[in-house]
């Protein structure tokens, strides 16, 4: 029953995040060589790894925690939903003399009365989805749709990244709009969302980040700003945390993507003779995906009706000493509908 939770110490930090991606509990119990219970792995142990300049391609053994919550065969169930309860644990594995694991408690076994889990705090700032492109890369499906409205199953795309963040108590949207705008605005008073749906009309094409200026002044605290072909499953709550914690004037989702050549690379010099070559090499990158995080404060800095890029303003905070981070997620966490390769790429894994 809890087969799918186990993981080794020698296992791809890279294949831990995908394992994790799989599992409802959101977190891995580490077994040794001797099957042994080691330890515990979350995507957010992962997280400061990577942030820490870990190397992405260690191992499990180099990143678990290995002081984790865990019971005898003899626990007491007051202590243990107690703990469950302080912790938000989802589960808590159960060890025998020896040290293996016998049984995972499950907080729907352990709660049997029907006790939800301790909820995250909502989200209750502003997400801003950036619709207003014409989407040439899906042509001609974007001749008669608009980007947004591309069906992603039995929904469309902009319906699933709101959806998602409704989901985490977010009421408050605007949408920038300007190829087929009304297509978009009649959708969704079809729709009739249980949330707000606000509108940033650009007058003419300004980019990923043009029409924030019409946010500027108008919004305190932080705000998510995203692209309209991007769904990303994480956990928001995290992320805004992670964003406060680090106190970044913004932060970018990014994706962990490894790539492998599979030739070899030769390095020459300026007369072309062979310097060095690699057989087969290996690569890990960081990927921009289109999501991010921004204080309010940096709206000012977007210039009025100018075609301008979220990385020109990723720039210009750099250039004044603002501080730019990165939240990192797994490849699976993020689901691309821009391009024709990426969308049926998409579909596929949606099933």
């Amino acid at each position: 029953m809890f087969e799918s939770l186990l993981i080794g110490k020698p296992r791809k930090i890279l294949d831990a995040l995908h394992q994790l991606e799989e599992t409802e509990c959101k977190i891995l119990y580490v077994i040794d060589d001797a099957d042994r219970f080691a330890g515990t792995l979350t995507d957010g142990d992962i997280r400061r790894w990577i942030l820490g300049g870990g190397d992405m391609d260690g191992n499990v053994g180099d990143v678990y925690n290995s002081t984790p919550y865990y019971v005898k065969a003899d626990y007491q169930l007051a202590e243990v939903k107690q703990r469950m309860r302080e912790g938000h644990y989802t589960s808590v594995p159960v060890i025998d003399d020896e040290h293996n694991i016998v049984d995972v408690l499950f907080w729907e076994q352990v709660f049997n009365n029907g006790e939800k889990k301790l909820p995250t705090q909502p989200l209750t700032l502003p997400v801003v989805v950036m619709a207003g492109g014409k989407g040439t890369r899906l042509a001609p499906f974007t001749s008669v749709l608009p980007k947004p409205l591309i069906p992603v199953g039995d929904k469309t795309a902009i319906e699933l990244i709101m959806g998602s963040f409704a989901e985490c108590g977010v009421n408050d949207f605007y949408v920038s709009v300007n190829y087929k705008s009304k297509m978009i605005q009649a959708y969704f008073e079809e729709l009739e969302p249980d949330y707000k749906v606000n509108y940033l009309y650009e007058d003419k094409p300004l980019g990923t980040g043009g029409a924030l200026h019409a946010l500027a002044g108008k919004l305190q605290g932080d705000l998510v700003v995203t692209n309209c072909d991007v769904i990303i499953k994480t956990d928001y709550a995290s992320l805004v945390e992670h964003h406060h914690n680090e106190n970044n004037d913004i932060t970018m989702v990014v994706s962990v993507r490894n790539y492998d050549i599979p030739y070899g690379i030769c390095d020459i010099v300026d007369n072309g003779q062979l310097c060095a070559m690699r057989e087969k090499p290996h690569y890990n990158f960081m990927v921009n995906t289109g999501m991010y995080v921004l204080r309010s404060s940096v709206l000012d800095l977007v210039p009025r009706d100018e075609f301008y890029h979220l990385t020109d303003l990723i720039e210009e905070v750099k250039a004044r000493g603002g501080r730019v981070g990165v939240f990192p997620i797994s490849d699976k966490a993020w689901l691309d509908t821009g391009e024709w390769q990426q969308y049926c790429e998409t579909m596929s894994r949606l099933g």
